[in-house]
C-alpha cells in the first residue's frame, strides 16, 4: 500500500496557476515544434543544394566521358590507318627489293 509521500494529489484543472501553466507548456512545445520544423526544412534545403551540385557534376564527368571516349575512337582509327600505311610501305618495299634482287640474279651470269 503507498505512503502518503508516494501519493501525488489530484489537482482540479479549474485553478488558474495550472492552467497557466498548461498554456507555457502547450507554447513551449508549440515553439520547439516550429523550430524542429525549420531546422528540418534547412536540412532539406542543403540536402537538396548538395544533391542538384552533383548532378550537375555528375553531367559534366559523363560530357567528359563522351569526349573522351570520342577521342579515343579517332586515335584508334588513326592507329589502324597507320597500321595500315606501314603494312603497305613494308609491302611496297619487300616487293621492290626482292624484285630487283631477283632480277639481279637473273642479269648476272652465273660462273661455272
Amino acid at each position: 500500500m503507498p505512503t502518503p509521500e508516494t501519493v501525488i494529489p489530484f489537482a482540479p484543472a479549474s485553478s488558474s496557476g495550472n492552467a497557466d501553466q498548461l498554456d507555457r507548456a502547450g507554447q513551449t512545445i508549440l515553439q520547439l515544434l516550429h523550430k524542429a520544423v525549420g531546422v528540418a526544412e534547412e536540412n532539406s534545403r542543403n540536402a537538396i543544394e548538395i544533391a542538384q551540385g552533383l548532378s550537375h557534376k555528375l553531367r559534366e564527368a559523363e560530357g567528359r566521358i563522351a569526349e573522351l571516349e570520342a577521342q579515343a575512337a579517332a586515335y584508334q582509327e588513326q592507329a589502324e590507318r597507320a597500321e595500315q600505311w606501314l603494312l603497305r610501305v613494308y609491302t611496297e618495299i619487300e616487293d621492290r627489293f626482292l624484285r630487283q634482287d631477283q632480277n639481279a640474279r637473273r642479269r648476272v651470269p652465273q660462273r661455272r
